[in-house]
């Protein structure tokens, strides 16, 4: 293998697995060691400068850092990085100051942003600060989209939604709230230099065909638009008996809900087995802990509706089997449909896109799913002035992928307002500093033992499922997120070696933990994988692997499975290892690159 390139800012970036997961690349060890040092602040700042709604995302995000987590591999349970976020929010001091502040020059350009989600919302924020003037659009009347009509306050309280979209909003954004744009056309007529549409996915699958769905329509009800209504205060009560249909997020939600507005039998019912349900773990771990059974293997056949009143569901009882490519198929058991009781049914099955206000003659292709044309790396359409972003780009996903959107498509307009490449991305900003304090010292938390996960405490049951306001978490204390930040592992502190100053005397690799570092002679990479102390397995990971030595052979380290312990530096007589920090930040829009 050719020596690793440790110049590529590509290189440590996936060995910081938790950042490297994150869609929007947040600062994860950075800013988890500073909670560490209560330095809340700090670490709010470092996260709102990457993912934007710190305080939101340490309550809702789905968390893609944390199964990427290398504590992990340790102790089975990943650090809880987004609950440390919270800490961070929760805790923060006046983050105002620290911020951008309005006015900022004029560059002369105008851009139009049509829905007040998470990805318009970042353009914003990324766009504001260099000069654009921001017509935001929306048809409720306050910003934050999916983020106010889909997660129910018990789970995300107004008051920090309200906080992080006016955060935003106070940059000199000019807001068109309660104004439903019926036309892409009328926008383009007017005088923005570019569009940015980030309406979601605003449309909830249905069950058109099923039987008895006309008839019973007035008590079986969307998920989406039904979390809606509640989350605007429109809807208020729901039916003693309610089924729940569907096995993903919004249907945690729905449930969770409804039991809050009334529902005492409230059942989850689903095709899939629980185990393939679309729903994260700790979603149904809630769901279970108020009282509501999830029933697996059953398949909606009808509604059930006497005298044009809905009295329940019809369901077919199923199994999964699977064929040799694990394709899976739902077959029926056999035996009588079963029936279950209901006041009211939420359907929560699907999201689809509606683009109804987008007339098709400008230069937008679809397409065969109604879906708009739209480039993976710029998130251009197919008209040079507009672009999409968040679920309305390629279907629904979550708030951090839709704010990593908004960073890119932000660049993306200010690339062509400038009459730049929109191919030529900014290249991120790097640093690479060592942690040495003294011989045996660095600057960094190095021990590594076994400490289980901390739980984040709940309110009283008797109070969250009487109060839909009532939030059901109630965060880290300070001491039990000092604990919880412990145990990062310092992804970020990279060892770097030193050839020229290594005089093979295996002192690092006697004391390596793991048995990681491998010296030897070198190979093909699938050769050189099963040569190491300990075979490399993941080939998703690298392998360092050092320039030649005095001896013709390398040095060869697994990235996979490496703590960041500092041993091997602390061992090593020459220094040739050494503890370095690795900062790794996604460059926003107008800014350049800095190495």
């Amino acid at each position: 293998m050719k020596p690793t390139d440790i110049n590529d800012p590509e290189y440590f970036h996936k060995v910081v697995d938790c950042q490297h997961a994150c869609p929007a690349h947040t600062p994860v060890p950075e800013y988890i060691r500073l909670i560490a040092e209560q330095k809340y602040t700090e670490a709010y700042m470092i996260n709102w400068d990457s993912n934007v709604f710190p305080g939101v995302l340490g309550r809702t995000c789905d968390r893609p850092c944390e199964p990427a987590c290398r504590r992990g591999r340790v102790d089975e349970e990943p650090v809880a990085i987004c609950r440390l976020k919270r800490v961070a929010a929760d805790n923060k001091g006046d983050v105002k100051k620290h911020m951008p502040q309005a006015p900022f020059p004029s560059n002369g350009k105008k851009v139009a942003l049509i829905g007040a989600g998470p990805a318009s919302l970042t353009v914003a924020r990324d766009l504001a600060t260099i000069g654009y003037e921001l017509h935001l659009y929306d048809e409720h009347k306050s910003g934050g989209g999916f983020m106010r009509s889909q997660i129910p306050a018990f789970r995300l309280p107004e008051t920090v939604l309200n906080e992080e979209v006016n955060y935003i909003l106070d940059l000199g954004i000019h807001t068109h709230f309660n104004t439903y744009v019926s036309s892409l056309k009328e926008i383009l007529s007017k005088d923005y230099d570019a569009v940015f549409i980030g309406t979601g996915a605003p449309k909830g699958r249905d069950l058109p065909d099923l039987a008895g769905r006309q008839e019973g329509a007035a008590n079986i009800h969307l998920g989406i638009n039904w979390l809606g209504s509640v989350a605007f205060e429109h809807t208020k009560e729901i039916g003693k008996k309610v089924i729940v249909l569907g096995g993903g997020n919004t249907a945690m939600d729905c449930c969770r809900t409804a039991r809050r507005l009334g529902g005492e039998e409230v059942k989850v019912v689903v095709r899939s087995p629980f185990k393939e349900m679309k729903a994260s773990p700790w979603e149904k771990e809630d769901a279970a802990h108020e009282d509501i059974p999830i029933i697996d293997n059953h398949v909606p056949k009808s509604f059930v509706v006497e005298n044009g009143k809905l009295k329940g569901m019809m369901f077919e009882k199923v199994k999964a089997v699977y064929d040799d490519k694990g394709k899976r198929q739902l077959v029926s058991q056999g035996g009588p449909d079963v029936f279950i009781e209901a006041d009211d049914v939420l359907i929560a099955v699907g999201q689809e896109n509606s683009f109804p206000w987008i007339e098709r003659d400008l230069g937008i292709e679809f397409d065969k799913w109604g879906m708009p044309v739209v480039d993976a790396v710029t998130f251009a359409s197919t008209n040079k002035k507009v672009f999409f972003g968040g679920d309305a780009s390629f279907g629904p996903k979550n708030v951090i992928t839709a704010v990593a959107q908004g960073h890119q498509g932000a660049i993306s307009i200010d690339l062509m307002c400038t009459n730049q490449d929109l191919n030529v991305r900014p290249s991120p900003y790097v640093n690479l500093v060592s942690q040495k304090m003294g011989i045996h010292e660095w600057a960094f938390d190095s021990e590594v033992v076994n400490d289980d996960r901390h739980v984040v405490p709940q309110a009283d049951k008797k109070q969250t499922l009487t109060n839909i306001k009532k939030e059901v978490e109630l965060g880290f204390d300070h001491i039990t997120g000092f604990k919880e930040a412990e145990r990062c592992l310092n992804c970020d502190v990279q060892t770097v070696f030193t050839t020229d100053k290594c005089i093979e005397c295996d002192a690092c690799v006697d004391i390596c933990p793991v048995a990681c570092i491998t010296f030897t002679d070198n190979a093909e990479e699938s050769d050189l994988r099963s040569m190491l102390k300990i075979p490399a397995t993941n080939l998703s990971q690298d392998i360092y692997v050092s320039s030649v030595l005095p001896t013709n052979r390398i040095m060869a380290k697994d990235e996979n499975v490496c703590l960041h312990c500092g041993l091997c530096a602390e061992r090593c007589p020459t220094s040739a290892w050494d503890m370095t920090k690795f900062f790794y930040n996604v460059t926003k829009a107008g800014k350049k690159a800095c190495h």
